[in-house]
């Protein structure tokens, strides 16, 4: 045996998974197409949304408040910054599912929270013109993270525990066999006792019984100028996701000191297959969100002064599948988050390395099971 277990692709969840392995004294060995830390798949863009109150319900927050802790604890390791808690926005009306869903989170699990009225939002937080009828939740335990460097922090911490990573590696095919796994890199077979498939926008490669439920996604970031710099930095401007009507966006504080990301909360496109993606956006593609920010960001130039594509995995009911490959025993997949993956990717790594020590995991991942596509 080459390891006892082989993660396919060290990306968001994958980098994750290396270091809860290497932490647990699992010898792992991680195959990564790029290398830790790019910006080819669905990590890149300088930044992410971290939040605990979820508007896609409250079965995520437990997995949320465990990710914030190993946040923490990786920084602790590492030595490095790579969450900012200043706080999350979420706007919307009042009696929408989206902001019910934020609400029942944080009274459930007694999260730290505020509610603002349109009056309040307009005191507190100016940077955003209110449309009547809408509200704002303030999560105190939301903010930004940095992916590429958690991605390269994850990697090297692994590497640091006793993990190895193959960089410029793609993998051909995962194949089970009856004590094991036979991992396919170029002209050079690896055999493993187990393997952890974190492909990413690539899930569908090494799951094609499960092909018809995954859809590759073209996502574009916008960055715009402030006006006024200072009232989009992160003491002032919380992360937001606003869903309200047609309109569905989010936006992080300015990193660069000059430009604020703001951008869909959805993605620009379907793919036939993820490396078909095309990096170049066109001029009209970007016409909607520049209107919704001319709209409801009025300290932002509409204009975007950086724009960038990325990708992304969709499952038809847009959430993630976490658990045993359908058919292979020794084969676990953490793919296909929707969009939503990258804050709680340190519990997601937590949880596949549960699964290969255990066979199972405390975190609460049943909503997430491959096998309700299998099926």
């Amino acid at each position: 045996m080459d390891a006892r277990v082989a993660v396919i692709g060290v990306g968001s969840i994958g980098s994750m998974a290396l270091w809860q392995l290497a932490r647990q004294g699992i010898d792992a060995i991680g195959f990564e197409r790029y290398a830790p830390g790019h910006d080819q798949a669905a990590a890149g863009g300088e930044s992410r949304i971290f939040r605990t109150a979820y508007l896609e319900g409250p079965q995520y927050v437990p997995l949320l408040v465990r990710a914030r802790e190993l946040w923490r604890e990786l920084e602790q390791e590492s030595g490095q910054s790579l969450l900012n808690l200043n706080g999350g926005l979420m706007i919307g009306p009042e009696d929408s599912d989206s902001m019910r869903n934020v609400l029942v989170s944080a009274d459930r699990f007694d999260l730290p929270h505020e509610v603002l009225d349109t009056a309040e939002m307009g005191r507190r937080y100016p940077q955003h013109r209110m449309l009547p009828g809408e509200i704002g939740f303030f999560d105190e335990w939301a903010g930004v993270l940095r992916p590429e460097f958690a991605v390269l922090t994850a990697a090297r911490r692994a590497q640091a525990l006793g993990a190895r990573v193959v960089s410029g590696a793609r993998v051909t095919a995962v194949e089970p066999f009856d004590y094991g796994v036979r991992v396919h890199v170029g002209d050079r077979v690896y055999t493993v006792e187990q393997a952890v498939v974190t492909a990413g926008p690539w899930t569908a490669h090494f799951a094609p019984e499960l092909a018809r439920h995954v859809t590759p996604r073209k996502l574009v970031m916008t960055w715009y100028p402030a006006l006024d710099v200072d009232a989009y930095r992160p003491e002032r401007f919380p992360i937001f996701i606003r869903e309200s009507g047609e309109v569905h966006i989010f936006g992080i504080p300015t990193l660069d000191g000059g430009s604020v990301k703001v951008a869909p909360h959805a993605p620009y496109g379907d793919l036939s297959d993820a490396d078909d993606l095309d990096r170049n956006v066109a001029e009209g593609d970007l016409d909607a969100i520049n209107r919704v920010v001319a709209e409801l960001m009025p300290g932002l130039v509409p204009t975007p002064v950086r724009v960038s594509a990325y990708l992304e995995a969709y499952t038809t009911d847009g959430h993630a599948l976490v658990g045993q490959l359908p058919g292979a025993e020794n084969v676990w997949l953490l793919g296909a988050f929707s969009g939503h993956g990258f804050k709680m990717a340190s519990a997601f790594g937590q949880v596949a390395a549960d699964l290969v020590a255990n066979g199972k995991t405390s975190l609460p991942i049943e909503h997430l099971d491959p096998a309700r596509f299998a099926r």
